[in-house]
């Protein structure tokens, strides 16, 4: 029998209250706006890492707070300028910023023990930086839990030639918070892997399959998520049982609001920077153009709905022609609470939030065993076209190595190319969805082409709670070794249950998605359980660089590489 600690809200808390939050946001600051005007004698941007009291859910707690603010002022350079952005710590912990997507030198890129030694209490830094791109990315911190507790905020870099592509921006951040020390989150994962899933299956949920399914299949399904001591209903790690999901700082309750005029093109930044959390967002009412993926220019796909997963970014167009409200709803992608906020041509309107969707579960696919229970379904010739895919013999001898790994409790012996796919939740409802197959870039020029092959596993054990590339900790790990110079390409294959959005620092790479001539550049691409998925790098930056999912408790917990250039 297990024992919940930690943050289990008391027997007698009001759930609505604990997950939406308060009407009235507990904090100072916050998405102020820096425009930076660098170059020479140009003074620099000032910002100050310090603890400040927050009041999300009723209880008062200590966040990390970026000049004051949860999240931190969001700050704005141009394409051509040299960013020159002064950091003073005033925390009782060392302290860095990570300039998340950013082509830079890689002593300021801002991962301690690997690019430089950190930000130590009571000192400054001075991060100083050509701005060599323009687009939506983002800042947070790469110090123990400080991302967690609220140290982010938004960057955006204006294009050197004016880009007239909107009449109106809002910058649109998304997180988790919670008021439980993360280090007690993380003790509880260890203890019970699925500790925060309160969606398990019932005896309810198996007697209407049966009726749906029949008696056979549910019981066979049954033994089969037994064997493999896993639960379909496990989706996120860390849910709306702890967190509650907040719009540029602000719990659902207290709903921030972006004002339009109607009629004007909008562009919304959107900005995941969520320390646990995949949201699928969706503005009921209106179409989305996404213009932008990670910071790149894509060619424009309408969609109704989208998922974006921790440490993504996409622009957003929308037009909205009515002189009334509408509701940014982003559920959390297990359901179990969202993120809301409002467009609205006047402050203090409000529209309808949807009912959260129904709870996704894990299939066959999911565990990397698609078509296994009937070989003669399972399309190889496919498989053997994915890039990267060798044979699948080669997949077979490194699954069996993988099975004799104690950090390894899955594998997946039949992986596929899923980016067609929106994702469990997704697919298969009433809305259409963007994919990652739907982006094609608009910036001219071939594919890179790759010299060899690096193929990483993502791996996990669910009972020790333990995950890794290769069935391997960070700290057992050597570096990954690329040559000054040299395009290689990232094959990775995901064994676990569980997406990681893998974030490459100091670099954009090609997603090899099937737009030949136009494979849209990103620097955090999310692989969906039981995928194998692929990307082209050019490394041409010398130096040291963390390349690792970005969900940040994994991250902690082993899966991590250094990727080392020169």
């Amino acid at each position: 029998m297990s024992v919940r600690s930690h943050d289990q809200p008391p027997a007698n808390a009001d759930r609505r209250r604990f997950v939406q939050g308060l009407a009235v946001a507990g904090f100072v600051g916050g998405l102020g706006t820096t425009r930076a005007v660098a170059g020479p004698g140009a003074p620099s941007v000032d910002l100050t890492i310090a603890p400040s009291l927050v009041n999300i859910t009723g209880r008062p707690r200590i966040a990390t707070a970026v000049n004051g603010g949860l999240p931190g002022p969001t700050l704005r350079f141009r394409e051509g300028d040299e960013a020159v952005i002064r950091v003073t710590n005033r925390l009782a912990e060392p302290t860095s910023i990570h300039w998340h997507g950013l082509r830079l030198p890689a002593d300021q890129d801002g991962v301690p023990g690997l690019s430089f030694a950190g930000i130590m209490p009571g000192e400054s830094f001075t991060y100083r930086f050509p701005v060599r791109q323009a687009g939506t990315y983002w800042y947070h911190g790469h110090s123990g839990m400080q991302e967690q507790t609220g140290l982010l905020g938004a960057l955006i870099l204006e294009p050197e030639a004016h880009n007239p592509v909107a009449d109106r921006e809002h910058v649109i951040i998304l997180s988790d918070w919670t008021d439980a020390d993360p280090m007690g989150i993380l003790s509880n994962l260890k203890q019970q892997g699925d500790y925060y899933n309160y969606g398990r299956i019932t005896l309810g949920d198996r007697l209407r399959q049966a009726k749906a399914q029949g008696a056979k299949a549910t019981l066979a399904d049954a033994a089969q998520w037994g064997r493999m001591r896993m639960s379909p209903t496990d989706i996120l790690d860390v849910t709306g049982a702890t967190y509650t999901y907040l719009v540029n700082g602000a719990a659902p309750a207290a709903n921030w609001t972006g004002l339009f005029t109607p009629g004007e093109r909008v562009r919304l930044r959107l900005i995941n920077g969520a320390a646990m959390t995949l949201f699928d967002l969706r503005i009921e009412g209106l179409m989305l153009s996404v213009v932008a993926a990670d910071g790149s220019d894509v060619a424009p796909v309408e969609v109704e709905e989208l998922r974006i997963a921790p440490g993504e970014t996409y622009d957003l167009i929308v037009q909205p022609k009515e002189d009334r409200a509408y509701t940014l709803f982003a559920q959390a992608q297990d359901r179990s609470g969202y993120a809301r906020a409002t467009l609205a041509p006047r402050h203090g309107m409000s529209a309808p939030i949807p009912p959260l969707d129904p709870r996704p579960r894990r299939t066959m696919t999911d565990m990397g065993m698609a078509g296994m229970a009937d070989m003669a379904g399972m399309d190889m010739a496919a498989m053997k076209a994915m890039p990267g895919m060798k044979t699948d013999e080669l997949t077979a001898r490194e699954a069996e190595k993988l099975k004799k790994m104690p950090d390894v409790d899955n594998v997946a012996m039949a992986p596929a190319s899923r980016l067609a796919e929106a994702g469990g939740g997704l697919d298969g409802d009433d809305r259409r969805a963007l994919t990652y197959a739907d982006l094609k870039t608009l910036a001219p020029g071939p594919n890179l082409v790759p010299t060899r092959d690096i193929r990483l596993h993502l791996t996990g054990n669910m009972e020790r709670w333990t995950w890794g590339f290769d069935g391997v900790r960070f700290s057992r790990a050597e570096p990954i070794r690329v040559a000054l110079g040299e395009t290689v390409r990232f094959v990775l294959i995901n064994d676990t249950m569980m997406e990681h959005p893998v974030h490459l620092h100091g670099f954009l790479f090609q997603v090899e998605n099937g737009q030949d001539g136009a494979l849209p550049w990103k620097h955090t691409l999310t692989l969906k359980p039981g995928e194998q998925a692929s990307f082209l790098v050019h490394a041409d930056t010398p130096g040291h660089w963390a390349f690792h999912c970005h969900l940040m408790l994994h991250m902690g917990l082993g899966m991590f590489r250094t990727v080392v250039v020169a």
